[in-house]
């Protein structure tokens, strides 16, 4: 690939994203910035950066698909709130106006749906990014306690079915009962929320569905992550293997080790997030 385009939300990932890229030999990378969301970090990376408002969506569509990437990729946050808050364009509105259910899936597949209409291939969000998925077995030195693995199974049935519906990829369990269930307010809100219930020895289990287009919305956690549940107690993660981006890897191990959190990839039938073009 000799041009791709990166659509960066906040956070590190857009950072890592751009980085490998440009490692594994793309020749321009370029960095299309949320207004308010994208990093100085990320925005100096880049080859070039076009930066365009939240709310003006379908005018960086039409821009994007005339500016002759071969691809590009969607990566980092956006928060959730913002699209209550945004006065988006008109042809966003109508773009919206056709969803009946509008939940993370609805609306990040409506946008990849209008930049391929338009004539920008959307790539998955793992592309680069191989030495960020971890794989099965125990990532961190200490592994499950008895009763966290019975909750990490109970967890891992819960989070099948809210997939299957959207609703989310995180769910907390502690002792056999769901503390909290993640809707549209993100991960750490939702393991928050777990921790107001005492979610002290509680497990979070974070998947993606059946069938999820790692596109979009593939399933991530970081430093900050294990962070929330430290302050939560709660005492392990667990994911299903090669399908979640981990980032900052090595200081969520480190992390993990000085406060005995387990960290296991659960292994499965799924297929294993694509990491090359």
């Amino acid at each position: 690939m000799k041009k791709l385009l990166v659509i960066a939300g906040s956070g590190v990932y857009p950072e890592l994203l751009v980085t490998n890229a440009k490692k594994a030999g793309v020749a321009k990378v370029d960095v299309l910035a949320v207004k308010g969301s994208t990093s100085r970090r990320v925005r100096s990376l880049a080859d070039a950066v076009i930066e365009f408002g939240l709310g003006e969506i379908a005018t960086a569509v039409s821009w994007a698909s005339k500016a002759g990437y071969e691809g590009a990729i969607l990566a980092g946050q956006i928060s959730p709130l913002s699209l209550f808050r945004t006065r988006f364009d008109k042809e966003t509105i109508k773009w919206l106006s056709e969803l009946n259910a509008k939940n993370a899936h609805s609306l990040f597949g409506k946008l990849v749906e209008k930049f391929e209409e338009a004539g920008l291939k959307i790539l998955p969000a793992s592309l680069y990014m191989q030495d960020s998925l971890p794989g099965e077995g125990c990532i961190a030195k200490r592994d499950f306690s008895e009763q966290e693995l019975k909750d990490v199974i109970h967890a891992s049935k819960v989070v099948e079915d809210m997939g299957r519906h959207d609703v989310g990829q995180t769910v907390v369990v502690k002792d056999g009962m769901v503390l909290a269930v993640e809707a549209f307010e993100g991960t750490n809100a939702a393991i928050k929320r777990a921790g107001k219930l005492d979610g002290r020895g509680g497990v979070v289990f974070k998947a993606a569905r059946v069938g999820h287009d790692m596109r979009f919305d593939i399933p991530v956690v970081g430093l900050k992550t294990l962070k929330v549940m430290k302050r939560a107690g709660i005492t392990a993660l667990a994911f299903h293997a090669n399908r979640l981006v981990m980032l900052d890897k090595e200081k969520v191990m480190e992390f993990a080790n000085r406060h005995s959190i387990a960290i296991v990839g659960i292994k499965t039938d799924l297929p294993a997030a694509p990491t090359e073009p």
